[in-house]
């Protein structure tokens, strides 16, 4: 190389600072034909790679190449560092709301009820959904042939929606009205207030109070 080429050749310190600036702002990896188009006729990027990937040898961040491309990631030794755990809330789908809100206004209510004001058969995911997120709970069984099971909302329901008593709920009229209860109720099915005991039921078994879960409750549901 003459001196005149020499001179004016790209100096390798410059280069090594704008491939580093171009990697930190790449939205993914670059190849070294990316980098060759954003630097300086004649830049060695084959030299300022390898004087980067020595540079940042057993920091924190390293350079690593992934499928021929070019990126600066969390030392592998330190992934540990980014695992993060948290609680993710789950959406309950329609019919889960529904159902929800029925317990809520209609309590104890058995799953044939259940169906009665919805107008669609109970899905078994859906009440096992609620029942696995503690929002309600098993209550008794129903002094009528077949002994059907109960269901009622728990203290929990009140925390989750912030009710000091079930006497706190929207009226039946503002449920309807944002659409939760649309369906009309059969002739010959009461509605209590809400908190108000009833006693044509018998409490649980011990034995019956823990409910069978499906594997599968989180698949969407359709009714």
């Amino acid at each position: 190389m003459s001196d005149i080429e020499a001179a004016s050749a790209p100096d390798p310190a410059d280069t090594e600072r704008r491939i580093e600036a171009l990697l930190f702002a790449a939205a993914g990896p670059l190849s070294l034909d990316d980098l060759s188009r954003r630097l300086p006729e004649g830049s060695d990027v084959e030299a300022a790679i390898s004087a980067l990937q020595s540079r940042y040898s057993g920091r924190g961040v390293e350079l690593a190449c992934v499928a021929d491309r070019w990126r600066f990631q969390t030392a592998t030794d330190l992934a540990f560092l980014m695992t993060e755990e948290r609680d993710q809330p789950r959406r309950l789908s329609k019919a889960a709301q529904e159902t929800l809100a029925i317990i809520a206004y209609h309590q104890p209510v058995t799953r044939a009820e259940i169906e009665s004001v919805r107008g669609v058969q109970a899905s078994r995911g859906t009440l096992d959904v609620l029942l696995e997120l503690d929002l309600v709970r098993m209550r008794g069984r129903r002094r009528t042939p077949g002994r059907p099971v109960t269901y009622a909302t728990t203290d929990a329901f009140l925390e989750h929606y912030g009710l000091a008593s079930l006497s706190d709920l929207p009226g039946l009229a503002e449920m309807k009205a944002a659409g939760l209860l649309t369906l009309d109720l059969p002739a010959d099915f009461s509605v209590p207030a809400p908190g108000q005991e009833v006693y044509d039921e018998d409490p649980l078994d011990s034995e019956e109070m823990v409910p069978e879960f499906h594997t599968d409750f989180l698949g969407t549901e359709t009714d």
